[in-house]
């Protein structure tokens, strides 16, 4: 059973709990989390909760049926995402929304090898290095590794490119060796079932990847993981690397289905192995995009610059130029199933051709989407002043993939208009990059004027490039000229600078009248936007994957947004909605999206007001996102931040 501690429990209370648990022989693991603390007791005696139930400082008892207690669903509802932190003060995480990949040779050769394929698989895109410096091998006479002279190789290398290192640990006797250079322990196949060698890991702390066993069934493996779980780690990956069958064309069977089935049965992330289950490497490509296809957090691949020379894997050794076809194409696949690819930030900034964002170290980067003049760069002038440099980028998803990627420090979303509503493109985005968080927030008066060349006319007028957003705003105005063709634009100052190139008396642009000077056009007629009490809710969005300060606005913070979907069940939305009544929390908006791959179940987005009274308002919301947790399907703190204007 699992026993949630009250959060106001005290120590006394706990040990009490605990003494009775110990009466039961039931063995106990106490997970402390951010929000909560539970003891996991397992023992073979039925009893009844409510024993536990009255005990002063539960709050509630929870019964596991099945086998692997810590590893299930009833545990955890919600899934688990392990956090693996690099050297340039970033957080990699299994089981989000990114998908992670791994890639390096089999074994650690040399050191003129680790930093050849340390290069190459970081240039691809990967995010972790793997490389074996202890090899269990069927033969007593094949390489066996280099043991810890290959354990440095592979952190020089990992350090070098920001790579977090995986290497496999092959018996318990290797901890104290290899604890200092690594950030991943691998369990391989051979050691899924070594208990003692399990135990001693678990005591570790640090995140383990568990390879499924040749044989084992999906139960036996996860009865390995509640190994690792109750001997006090929490960050546990699964990883699936083929079964051995019958049959014998491919090295083993890459068994696919494991992944949709774990998902219904534990809260563990879950990657995939194709190189050892296929064993050639022209057939891991298309085996790697299926895994991610059928709904893998990530892959783990053997990627070598000269497999003909590998001294262990040769045959199923990566060229690095398949992988980064591999890496390539899960980056197009990627967003078709709601999914974006994990990227590690460069130490440096460079100038990219394609955004013309270069990182200023001086000076904090603000993206936005559009050209010089557009609204958004307003509202970034306005919110920082002179303390941040507006960066323009070519769309929403590029504003939060620079923001990802440390391209941008922050950047500015429109979200709602007062006129027009929701952008719900960004919604969509706020629910795809769960490496992004709301830190501000600001409201900027909306004023629409019709701009075009010199010489133009509305008479000469045929068409008009803006944002829909705003020729929604404007469509009072518009619907006067019936024969105008509107054409969308980016920004509205992309549209006003698309006119000014074109230089045509025949084409003009909806935008603010600050554009008339920035581009050489004419304001033909102001204020055109339906209603003139128009403003646009603007978020500023920081990365929250790395370290550094959350809030840009030293004032306290008075907004909070929520992110959550509902049980399938009558009623479920009501509840939900009951947690903010009985929290005091004034909800002034609830929105809701699609959930990609879901059909007809839904994100419901709310914006709740923070009464100034409220002393520390982070904790407030930290107790109430704990409430929420207990109604709700799946929740997310977006955001506890101060909006300008409110």
């Amino acid at each position: 059973m699992v026993i949630v501690l009250k959060n106001d429990a005290t120590e006394s209370e706990k040990q009490s709990i605990k003494s009775v648990l110990n009466s039961k022989k039931f063995k106990i693991n106490e997970v402390k989390g951010e929000e909560s603390t539970i003891l996991a007791a397992v023992g073979k005696l039925s009893m009844d909760i409510r024993e536990i139930e009255v005990l002063p400082g539960v709050s509630k008892v929870i019964p596991i049926s099945k086998p692997y207690k810590m590893a299930s669903r009833e545990f955890k509802p919600e899934n688990t995402v392990v956090e693996v932190p690099n050297n340039r003060g970033q957080i990699i995480r299994f089981g989000g929304s990114r998908l992670v990949s791994i890639a390096g040779p089999c074994a650690v050769e040399s050191r003129e090898q680790m930093m050849d394929a340390a290069a190459a698989v970081a240039a691809s895109g990967a995010t972790l290095l793997r490389g074996g410096a202890y090899k269990p091998r069927t033969s007593p006479y094949s390489f066996q590794g280099l043991g810890e002279e290959g354990l440095k190789y592979l952190k020089e290398a990992g350090d070098k490119y920001g790579l977090p290192v995986v290497t496999e640990i092959v018996a318990s006797e290797f901890i104290p060796v290899m604890k200092d250079y690594v950030d991943v322990y691998q369990v391989g196949a051979r050691n899924m079932q070594n208990f003692e060698l399990l135990k001693r890991l678990g005591a570790l702390g640090k995140p383990v990847i568990l390879k499924r066993g040749l044989c084992a069934t999906i139960e036996e493996w996860l009865m390995s993981a509640e190994y690792l779980l109750s001997s006090g780690t929490d960050k546990v990956i699964l990883c699936e690397r083929g079964i051995r069958t019958f049959e014998k064309a491919t090295r083993n069977t890459l068994d696919l289905s494991a992944i949709p089935v774990l998902r219904s049965m534990t809260h563990l992330p879950i990657i995939v192995d194709p190189s050892h289950a296929l064993g050639v490497r022209d057939k891991i490509p298309p085996m790697a995009l299926a895994a991610v296809a059928a709904g893998a957090d990530g892959i783990i691949v053997e990627v070598h610059c000269h497999p003909e020379k590998a001294m262990s894997d040769a045959a199923q050794a990566l060229y690095p130029q398949q992988f980064d076809k591999i890496m390539r194409d899960i980056e197009a696949l990627a967003p078709v199933i709601g999914r974006e690819v994990a990227h590690i930030r460069p130490l440096e900034q460079k100038k990219d051709a394609h955004t013309e964002i270069e990182k200023i170290s001086s000076k904090t980067v603000c993206a936005y989407s559009g050209n010089k003049g557009a609204y958004a760069e307003m509202a970034v002038q306005r919110y920082f002043e002179e303390s941040a440099s507006a960066v323009p980028v070519n769309s929403f998803e590029e504003i939060f993939q620079s923001v990802v990627d440390g391209k941008a420090d922050y950047g500015m979303v429109p979200i709602e208009n007062s006129t027009a509503g929701s952008v719900y493109d960004n919604y969509d985005n706020l629910s795809r990059y769960q490496d992004v968080s709301i830190v501000g927030a600001i409201n900027l008066r909306i004023e629409h004027s019709l701009l075009a060349p010199k010489g133009a006319t509305l008479n000469s007028i045929k068409n008009v490039y803006t944002h829909l957003q705003a020729s929604s705003q404007s469509s009072e105005f518009l619907s006067q000229f019936k024969n105008w063709k509107i054409i969308e634009s980016v920004s509205t100052a992309t549209g006003a600078a698309i006119v000014a190139e074109k230089n045509s008396i025949e084409n003009a642009a909806i935008a603010n009248a600050v554009n008339a000077g920035i581009y050489g056009l004419e304001i033909i007629k102001e204020g055109i936007e339906n209603i003139h009490n128009n403003y646009t809710r603007f978020v500023v969005i920081k990365a929250n994957h790395v370290e550094g300060e959350s809030f840009p606005s030293s004032k306290k913070p008075n907004m909070a947004t929520f992110m959550f979907s509902t049980k399938n069940e009558s009623g479920a939305l009501f509840d939900c909605l009951g947690i903010f009544k009985d929290s005091n929390l004034n909800l002034n908006r609830l929105e809701s999206r699609p959930i990609a791959g879901k059909p007809w179940r839904y994100w419901f987005y709310a914006d709740a007001a923070l009464d100034i009274r409220i002393e520390d308002p982070q904790k407030y919301i930290d107790g109430v996102l704990q409430l929420l947790k207990s109604k709700a399907e799946d929740v997310r703190l977006l955001g506890v931040y101060f909006e300008e204007g409110r």
